[in-house]
């Protein structure tokens, strides 16, 4: 990657929200491999009784409704076949946890830590939360649908076959992390930061608006339409040293 000049490599196309094509899965495009999305069916679940983490807990078939987990510890914990709708998890410690086969609804919650946790094959659906550490992580099949994410830390995690999609994204962290296939599907995508980010089959056509505060020089992978190119025509010239007169 070292000597990459700005904007090396990015593709252009005509800006919508994708359509399924085939075995590529929901968001395909000409040009850019798309993400298989999460295929989760829940068996019939449980409910979660007392609804307290533990350390290395392991949770199979259960549901947590409207549970304050909020400061609780499950590091380490598994969560398999699981569903949690409303739950707060303010400060909740999920350190190294493994979320298989899971739905999560209405979550909200400020802090949370998912620090190096892997996340396969999970919809986080209409969440609301704030500084939420998913740094180290991997992240394989989720769909991020709808809500709002402020802060979100993915530094060095690994996403693979992940879609954002009608979601508003604030000042999202992807500094270091490595992006395959991974769709931004008519979602707000405001002060991202990619530096030194690898990115491959990255589709942000769907990503309004597009805001990119650092990582210009990382978008070589990605697919923008030509609209967005003209967005971020300045940020480009500025990075290249091109002065623009008239």
């Amino acid at each position: 990657m070292a000597g990459r000049r700005e904007g090396a490599g990015v593709r252009t196309g005509a800006k919508g929200t994708g359509a399924r094509s085939g075995a590529e899965g929901a968001g395909a495009r000409p040009g850019v491999k798309a993400p298989r999305r999460p295929e989760v069916r829940l068996p019939e679940l449980r409910g979660s009784g007392t609804a307290v983490l533990e350390p290395d807990g392991d949770y199979d078939g259960l549901e947590f409704r409207d549970a304050d987990l909020a400061g609780q510890d499950g590091a380490g914990a598994r969560f398999m076949d699981c569903r949690l709708a409303g739950c707060a998890l303010d400060e909740t410690r999920l350190r190294h946890a493994r979320v298989l086969d899971s739905v999560l609804t209405g979550v909200r919650g400020v802090g949370t830590d998912l620090a190096e946790a892997t996340l396969r094959d999970v919809e986080l659906l209409d969440a609301r939360l704030g500084g939420t550490q998913l740094h180290g992580a991997v992240l394989e099949r989720v769909l991020v649908r709808g809500g709002k994410i402020d802060y979100l830390n993915l530094r060095r995690a690994r996403l693979r076959d992940v879609v954002f999609e009608s979601c508003v994204l604030v000042e999202p962290d992807f500094a270091g992390a490595r992006l395959e296939r991974v769709a931004f599907v008519d979602c707000a995508l405001k002060s991202a930061d990619f530096g030194t980010a690898t990115l491959t089959d990255v589709d942000l056509r769907g990503a309004d608006p597009l805001e990119i505060t650092r990582g210009l020089d990382r978008l070589s992978g990605t697919v923008i339409s030509s609209g967005q190119l003209l967005d971020l025509a300045p940020l480009l010239a500025g990075e290249l040293g091109i002065r623009v007169e008239d």
